[in-house]
């Protein structure tokens, strides 16, 4: 069974950064894109997950664009792992971000932007 584990998420000031870490069972395969979305606190149920940045297998990045300029999403292909480095936070990117491998989901990591 493919396993997702996230971890990096925190509290922080607006302005601040952050680094997130998912690292995949070994079920993962390098062929399945690899990314990171995002709920925000106090949307219905059954809301989308916001795409926050994804990594596809041939290394093509994609990132939503309240995001683009600010994270950097990065792969290990060795260690099945993907990483969204973020920062210049802002209190709108408080969210739960999930990390998402093929069609495959993480619990996800919470993060606070605040002051």
């Amino acid at each position: 069974q493919v396993q997702l584990v996230e971890s990096g998420g925190d509290s922080v000031q607006p302005g601040g950064s952050l680094r997130l870490s998912c690292v995949g069972s070994s079920d993962i395969v390098n062929s399945d894109d690899m990314g990171w979305y995002r709920q925000a606190p106090g949307k219905a149920p059954g809301t989308q997950r916001e795409l926050v940045a994804v990594m596809q297998s041939g290394g093509m990045r994609i990132y939503a664009g309240t995001v683009k300029g600010r994270f950097t999403i990065s792969r290990d292909f060795a260690k099945n792992a993907v990483y969204l480095e973020m920062s210049s936070l802002k209190v709108e990117d408080t969210a739960v971000y999930y990390c998402k491998a093929g069609d495959h989901w993480g619990q996800g990591t919470q993060v606070t932007v605040s002051s």
